[in-house]
């Protein structure tokens, strides 16, 4: 079943539950982008999964808050950012449960913009290439300009914007060519 992208959102996902990780503030970021753009957008902070997300998923038990999370979130949007941190080489663990929570039917023939996070000098590009194909199989579209974002502490001033108007234009130009592959 085709979505209309006219009338969804674009959902940007913190794929995180740490409290105040970088990962937030580049998310907040993105959300600027696209509010300054006036392109409709909704947000998703994995931190605000429920307390009984965990278990609900491991023993397969309906939760309410989950679904309908799942029914404001993802079912009625057809494109997605995932700002994704490294974590050991990888991405969090909350993000694959998070995933798996959602039928897979409920993420077919979407639309995924990628940014990696790190500390570190790679920007996430393995947790980034380890993503892209859990999504393709879950026959999401994902945007060719994934973006890693290395030595994030540096780019990210007090004011939790980028001091570095290079990294700024680098994601202005990654969410153009999104937004142009979505035709919005």
């Amino acid at each position: 079943m085709a979505v209309n992208k006219k009338m969804s959102k674009i959902v940007i996902i913190s794929c995180t539950a740490r409290p105040n990780s970088n990962t937030l503030k580049v998310s907040r970021i993105y959300q600027k982008l696209l509010s300054e753009k006036g392109v409709p957008f909704d947000f998703l902070d994995l931190r605000s999964m429920p307390e009984d997300f965990f278990e609900s998923v491991l023993h397969e038990t309906k939760n309410k808050k989950m679904e309908d999370l799942i029914a404001e979130k993802i079912k009625p949007n057809s494109a997605f950012i995932f700002v994704v941190p490294e974590y050991n080489g990888g991405f969090p663990g909350v993000l694959k449960l998070f995933i798996d929570s959602v039928h897979p039917r409920d993420w077919n023939f979407k639309n995924a913009c990628l940014v990696g996070v790190s500390t570190g000098r790679a920007g996430n590009l393995r947790g980034m290439e380890h993503l892209t194909g859990i999504l393709n199989y879950l026959k999401i579209h994902v945007h060719y300009n994934k973006l890693p974002i290395s030595n994030v502490e540096a780019l990210i001033g007090t004011d939790d914007h980028f001091n570095n108007n290079v990294q700024q234009k680098v994601c202005e130009e990654q969410i153009n060519g999104f937004l142009a592959s979505l035709k919005l």
